[in-house]
């Protein structure tokens, strides 16, 4: 067997992994977007088949962990390029993964009417119309294909070959993927961790244990640093809220990732609101895609932890609560700007690249009483990255130039990452004398070297960290 590492190798995103069987049956676990930014060198552009490293009309079988953009955002343009198998998912990842490649078959779509306004960015028009993107039809196309499957289920995909999904965390429906085939007469067994999810999460279970395996491939986002906020998150939020709602009246904005994120912030507000431990002030919830994303997680709220399901059974809903109000129209979302009493605000995208956020920081960036509370990641280069970083003093947002008066708060107690603490307790389910080798991916290289340091000390052996179209004979 082959196995060929196309994204996530020693960057975060683009998870994109080709399995190769010794009967040339080719199954390929994620396909994402590159989010780093990074240009194709040009042995890259030499060696690639169109948008793909690969012939996509050679795979059979895709297999996806969870509906993440850095997953599955590249899913259309592989039926584009020829693919014509099935994707297998879960439940959940199936629809969630849906209305986040229609946004962003429509974040691509506005885009290319902007530029066509302008025939002085002819360049940047043809980039766009040649790269990796997508229409609304193409991603009908691809989600006719998509075969949901229940978690724990061993599902027989070709002779002498099955797949499990297994409870990953992270995110509604991600899986840990555990791959069976029968290679010469022996069984041989590969997990692809996907993005492992953090224990004791508002919403999700706790990752399930993986069985000893052959081959593990694991993700390493956080494979150097241990969450820094480790307090319940209900806590955690409260005495934010307290001191920038409460004590002194002001505006709390938090820019979050509609899928996911929100959910677990407005679920952890619900339950404050429920036992009555914070002043009824206003939330406000203006993001179209958070709405339908929250209307996903009530529907598969059986894929929830014990509480968030206890909690539904006795109020029949985990996110509505008597202060939220859901902004629909961008009228409404600007109108937010005239409210004058305290109030918090969500809205996307996280790293204020995009989105209603936009609006929201222009209005608010120059208020001394407003808070914006960054809750998760923000690539480098991004103003979300340089706010949180608290690198900068004022920031040109919808080109307008601001001030920076408001101030800056960040947690990391919504992240959905397992941190170093918990990628450890995921590897260590493995027989390190039984494994034959582990790939790291899905992190930075620092990251990356330091999680090797630590499962060497725990006696973990054979651990590669593959490069960008590296391949391996297992």
């Amino acid at each position: 067997m082959k196995l060929s590492f196309y994204g996530a190798a020693r960057q975060v995103t683009g998870s994109t992994f080709l399995l190769e069987l010794d009967d040339d049956y080719r199954i390929l676990i994620d396909c994402g977007t590159d989010l780093s930014g990074k240009e194709k060198t040009e042995e890259e552009h030499e060696d690639s088949f169109g948008l793909f490293p690969f012939d996509a009309s050679m795979v059979n079988l895709v297999m996806l962990t969870h509906a993440h953009i850095d997953h599955s955002g590249q899913i259309p343009n592989l039926y584009r390029e020829g693919y014509e198998g099935q994707v297998l998912c879960t439940e959940p990842t199936l629809e969630l993964s849906e209305i986040l490649l229609y946004d962003a078959a429509s974040l691509y779509q506005r885009k290319l009417k902007a530029i066509e306004k302008n025939k002085k960015y002819s360049k940047k028009r043809k980039a766009i119309k040649s790269g990796p993107y997508y229409l609304s039809s193409q991603v009908n196309h691809a989600m006719d294909n998509f075969v949901p499957l229940s978690y724990n289920n061993r599902f027989k995909f070709k002779d002498k070959g099955w797949v499990t999904f297994l409870p990953a965390g992270h995110l509604l429906g991600a899986a840990h993927i555990l791959i069976e085939v029968e290679n010469n007469g022996k069984m041989e067994t590969i997990c692809f961790s996907g993005d492992v999810g953090r224990r004791n999460y508002p919403l999700l279970p706790d990752p399930f244990p993986v069985p000893e395996v052959d081959y593990l491939v694991c993700e390493t986002t956080y494979g150097d640093r241990q969450h820094e906020d480790n307090e319940d998150a209900e806590k955690r939020l409260k005495e934010i809220i307290q001191e920038c709602c409460i004590d002194v009246p002001g505006r709390l904005i938090i820019p979050t990732f509609s899928v996911g994120r929100t959910q677990a912030l407005l679920y952890t507000l619900n339950k404050l609101y429920d036992k009555h431990e914070i002043e009824p002030i206003k939330v406000f919830t203006d993001s179209p895609l958070a709405r339908k994303s929250t209307e996903i997680h009530e529907k598969y709220s059986r894929y929830l932890n014990d509480e968030a399901r206890e909690i539904k059974s006795l109020d029949d809903t985990l996110f509505d609560f008597e202060n939220l109000h859901y902004l629909k129209t961008n009228q409404e979302s600007q109108s937010i700007a005239y409210h004058n009493e305290a109030c918090i605000i969500i809205s996307s995208s996280g790293m204020i690249t995009g989105g209603r956020i936009e609006h929201h920081i222009a209005e608010n960036i120059e208020n001394p009483y407003a808070t914006v509370l960054f809750i998760g990641y923000a690539t480098e280069g991004t103003i979300g990255y340089r706010l949180r970083n608290k690198e900068i003093s004022e920031i040109t947002i919808r080109g307008t130039r601001k001030d920076v008066n408001a101030n800056i708060r960040s947690t990391d107690v919504f992240s959905g990452h397992g941190d170093l603490e918990d990628l450890v307790h995921f590897a260590k389910q493995q027989n390190p004398e039984k494994l034959k080798k582990v790939f790291l991916v899905h992190g930075e290289i620092d990251s990356m070297l330091n999680f090797k340091t630590v499962l060497e000390s725990e006696g973990f052996k054979n651990i590669e960290i593959p490069e960008k179209g590296e391949v391996f004979e297992i």
